[in-house]
């Protein structure tokens, strides 16, 4: 779990130095210019870092079932390699699928205008600066990353039927505890991750507006990564422990 754990953080601090520190250098710097190649590597790196995170939080998932429902097996079914190669596997999901939508976006001719209504260079406004009627590639890389997206939540949701089943048959309440302790930090970061991205992506387009896009835009970019930290550390008693010691200190001073 703390290889993933490990992975994951990566992936976190992926997201958050694409887009945040080119957000505030332009608000410091009272700009918004980004260069064309700027823009592309930008996309590639939030794409890369975005689609490994959902293909890391898929593994954790399945950590966390052979964890509960196979634990006599856990060491044959997740040793050291096999950990290693799943980890591999979703950097590689990362890559290939950044890679598909930045060459298929930037392949595109651009003739309306250059002026993005985000902090970041997103997909889906750069397309709309596109003249291009070339419909089956759109069409084939959305198909792809949707494809690939519902297959993740589709196995995340059966895993968790598996293991709700499993920890429900636990005979003592304190091992459905310790069980259920272990999960909800990751039901919680996957729910967090997918409600973002799903309602700024498949939003009514009645309800479009450029300061909702750009507001749902930092929700799901931003927020995530860095709220994942703080939930997964909430199960860190000494975490939890030191707000509590501070506040003694400082009332014993005052």
């Amino acid at each position: 779990m703390f290889f993933f754990l490990l992975n994951l953080a990566l992936t976190d601090l992926g997201c958050i130095c694409t887009t945040v520190p080119k957000a505030m250098h332009n608000s410091l710097w009272d700009t918004r210019n980004i260069s064309y190649d700027g823009c592309a590597a930008q996309v590639f790196f939030l794409m890369f870092f975005i689609t490994a995170e959902l293909s890391l939080l898929t593994v954790m998932c399945y950590d966390r079932y052979v964890s509960i429902c196979k634990s006599l097996h856990y060491r044959t079914l997740l040793g050291s390699r096999a950990c290693a190669h799943l980890a591999a596997a979703t950097w590689a999901s990362g890559f290939l699928t950044a890679l598909l939508h930045t060459a298929n976006t930037f392949s595109l001719p651009l003739c309306q205008g250059n002026a993005l209504g985000q902090f970041f260079c997103e997909i889906p406004h750069i397309l709309k600066l596109s003249c291009s009627h070339s419909y089956l590639r759109k069409f084939g890389a959305s198909v792809f990353t949707t494809s690939l997206a519902l297959g993740c939540f589709l196995f995340i949701v059966f895993s968790y039927v598996q293991i709700f089943r499993a920890v429900l048959r636990i005979p003592s309440e304190q091992g459905r505890h310790k069980a259920f302790s272990t999960c909800l930090p990751h039901l919680a970061v996957v729910s967090l991750f997918l409600s973002t991205a799903v309602f700024a992506y498949l939003k009514p387009s009645s309800i479009s507006s450029p300061s909702l896009d750009l507001s749902l835009s930092v929700l799901y970019s931003v927020e995530p990564p860095a709220l994942n930290h703080l939930i997964y550390s909430l199960r860190n008693q000494e975490l939890k422990g030191a707000p509590r010691k501070l506040m003694t200190l400082y009332f014993q001073k005052h």
